[in-house]
């Protein structure tokens, strides 16, 4: 999975309204459909490319496909987004350290 890709993905206002909707369970493309202002094809098109990005998961019941959010996808860009949150926590340490030591010398 390209991260880009998925920042890409989820950019969109309609894909997240559907990764929402995923997240409260899985659902086929007409239940999708059902609450967005844009046609059945377009909901399908904004479902390739959250398949692609790696965040939701299709899967064959009969003649309709069932979509699901993709843990392992959204696992990933979370642990690639927490290496950020980490470097900024000790940057904030880092600057209580200097305030404090900076305080003590006045």
């Amino acid at each position: 999975m390209m991260f880009s890709d998925a920042f890409v993905a989820i950019a969109d206002p309609n894909r997240r309204y559907l990764l929402e909707e995923l997240r409260r369970g899985p659902k086929t493309v007409n239940e999708l459909a059902a609450g967005l202002p844009v046609s059945r094809p377009a909901v399908s098109q904004h479902l390739k490319v959250l398949l692609d990005a790696g965040l939701v998961n299709a899967k064959a019941a009969g003649t309709r496909r069932v979509y699901t959010v993709s843990s392992a996808g959204f696992l990933r860009l979370n642990i690639w987004l927490d290496q950020f949150w980490e470097t900024a926590r000790r940057g904030n340490d880092l600057k209580r350290v200097a305030t404090f030591q900076i305080r003590s010398t006045l």
